[in-house]
């Protein structure tokens, strides 16, 4: 939506002009600044300004802050009907293939009565790429109809207003107290085409599905646990697991009952087999967010999405899981520890914070606790799987690329998993995206860290160990991924290749050379190379951003293919879909092809995206 279509009440108040150092010498009208989450004037003293985000460079600290605030700029416009976008550079390859690059990712954070919501909590809003001839590529985008977006819009009036909290949120013009409409599902952080499904997934519910040629939402998808009887015998637990499972039966009531929550929480990470054609989905279990048990189950289904395999285990820890990978034989999760805040959790049950407020993250340990499951028939005969491996370094995951395993000759199973990992110390559940839920406003500076503390930032590592032939661990390792060390997320590969050695992973990254931005968000996109142990990057240039990378196979070579990611031109208030040609990119001829999406749909910044090809 335009700034300039806002009505007033959604409006930015700020003083009328923004003042900010003279030396900058521009003007813009209140206008046009966008409507984000919220944003505060900022503290500077006496500028005009004139012309829409053509601020120099006099003070980066002042466009930067607006930059930050375009990528989150809401979107109330849907479009139903496919709209062509404008080629503005190159040209649609004739051998590039027939599908659709779904993004999946919050459109929404301002109702029209004061609350804001958390990036996280942003009501789901699918955005779909349609690459249906060799000359255009169409847009669509939509709402996910969700529960709660069903609830909170009106459509006769077309105005919005929050009801649920979200886990990472509060409400400020709504109910605080006694409201437990806390699991807000909005569907927004991944989207999978399988077995002749779309679905939106989300980190605490089943997912959503979605009729690919209208983006209409069917309903929710219930088939995961194909029928099977939730209570199925788990593997693992031994400490205290009586009690445990004593205080998880006091908490059910109240989880599912008063504050609504789902019985098992789908992660929206899920993963595809393409050796088997199989896709792999995880869950845990709504108590496990309070107590120091956790309980696993993984999914295995056919092209049909019929359910072939189903495991359960329960690990003796207290552990928030966002991503996971796989090997041929396992599921590899690391371990990120958290502990229960009971002071923040007494102010999560007021309304008077989150409830993500009521959990901080266990710096405890120096080491990183890496659990191998087994995917098929009993564990190691020597090996207990409940002994996790420890890594020597406390990363907290954030994205996985890909894991493989690899036998040598003595029967020594050598595992590798490529990553995006960030240090305990820099990760809080409070400040994820620079979001204060106690103002409703964004900082970009708490994502970006300046001299050494730029280390605690997510970076790419290549975790390595080997189990000998008895299961022992005889080394272990951590170290960055190709020496890559700028700050990076967002790991991706062929994904034909995935569970198979890789030799190439492309990632979001930065480039740095903003100073009051040199860390987020991303501007680059880089390739490594793991053969001769390269990068080589391509840049969105000054006051652009990337998303994440998408790799769109085209033959038989791991890096014959594209790269889709969308650039987000804060500048001019603009959005692009680039295709990359993958072999290319270090070079000046990477960019196959740029696509204008019209200004009046210009979409905040989206989250995991999904490369569908036709049949």
């Amino acid at each position: 939506m335009q700034a300039n279509q806002l009505t007033p009440s959604l409006r930015p108040q700020f003083p009328s002009p923004i003042k900010l150092p003279p030396a900058a010498g521009i003007r813009f009208p209140l206008s046009l600044i966008p409507k984000a989450i919220s944003i505060p004037s900022p503290n500077t003293s006496q500028i005009s300004i004139n012309s829409p985000l053509s601020i120099p460079t006099v003070d980066d600290s002042i466009a930067a802050f607006w930059d930050y605030q375009f990528l989150f700029v809401s979107q109330r416009t849907e479009t139903a009907d496919p709209t062509v976008l404008r080629l503005v550079e190159g040209a649609i390859p004739e051998n590039f293939p027939s599908g659709t690059y779904y993004l999946a990712g919050p459109g929404l954070f301002s109702d029209d009565h004061g609350s804001t919501v958390h990036p996280l909590d942003g009501h789901g809003y699918l955005r779909a790429f349609i690459f249906e001839n060799k000359k255009e590529v169409s847009f669509m985008a939509r709402y996910v109809r969700t529960e709660a977006k069903m609830e909170e819009h009106d459509p006769a009036t077309d105005t919005w207003r929050f009801t649920h909290r979200g886990p990472f949120s509060v409400l400020k013009g709504g109910r605080k107290l006694g409201n437990t409409k806390v699991m807000k599902n909005v569907a927004n952080t991944s989207v999978l085409q399988w077995g002749g499904r779309l679905l939106c997934l989300w980190e605490g519910g089943d997912p959503y599905e979605i009729q690919p040629e209208t983006l209409d939402t069917v309903g929710k998808f219930s088939g995961v646990d194909g029928g099977c009887d939730r209570d199925s015998p788990s593997q693992g637990g031994r400490h205290g697991a009586g009690f445990w499972r004593f205080a998880a039966e006091l908490l059910k009531p109240v989880l599912y009952g008063v504050f609504k929550m789902p019985p098992r929480r789908l992660l929206s990470h899920y993963k595809v087999d393409a050796q088997r054609n199989r896709l792999l989905l995880n869950s845990c279990n709504a108590e496990d967010m309070l107590l120091p048990t956790s309980h696993f189950t993984f999914y295995e289904f056919d092209s049909n999405f019929r359910l072939l395999e189903k495991k359960e285990f329960v690990i003796d820890d207290h552990l928030m899981i966002h991503d996971w990978a796989f090997t041929d034989t396992h599921y590899i999760l690391f371990a990120n520890r958290i502990k229960l805040d009971l002071f923040g959790a007494m102010g999560a049950v007021s309304g008077a914070s989150p409830m993500i407020s009521s959990l901080g993250v266990n710096t405890s340990k120096s080491t990183s606790p890496v659990y191998l499951l087994p995917r098929f028939g009993e564990h190691h005969p020597t090996r207990d799987w409940r002994q996790p491996i420890q890594i020597p370094s406390s990363l907290w995951l954030l994205h996985v690329g890909n894991a493989f395993e690899l036998t040598d000759p003595q029967g020594n199973l050598d595992f590798q998993i490529h990553a995006s990992a960030c240090s305990y110390q820099w990760f809080n559940f409070d400040k994820l995206f620079g979001y204060n839920w106690q103002t409703g406003k964004l900082d970009p500076s708490i994502m970006n860290l300046n001299g050494t503390k730029s280390e605690l930032l997510p970076r790419l590592v290549k975790v390595s160990f080997r189990l000998s032939k008895n299961g022992e661990c005889e080394k272990c390792s951590v170290e960055p991924l190709n020496q890559w060390t700028k700050a990076s997320d967002f790991p991706t590969i062929n994904p034909t290749f995935s569970g198979l050695k890789n030799n190439y992973l492309y990632a979001a990254t930065s480039s740095g050379y903003r100073e009051s931005l040199p860390s987020f968000p991303f501007d680059m996109i880089v390739k490594l190379d793991m053969v001769t142990n390269t990068a080589r990057t391509w840049s969105a240039g000054n006051r652009r951003f990337v998303g994440e990378p998408v790799f769109v196979p085209k033959g038989d070579g791991e890096d014959d293919g594209y790269v889709l990611v969308v650039e987000y031109a804060v500048s001019i208030q603009r959005c692009y879909l680039m295709i990359l040609e993958a072999k290319k990119i270090g070079e000046g001829d990477a960019v196959v092809a740029r696509l204008e999406v019209p200004k009046h749909l210009n979409f905040p910044l989206g989250f995991h995206g999904f490369w569908a090809a036709n049949p």
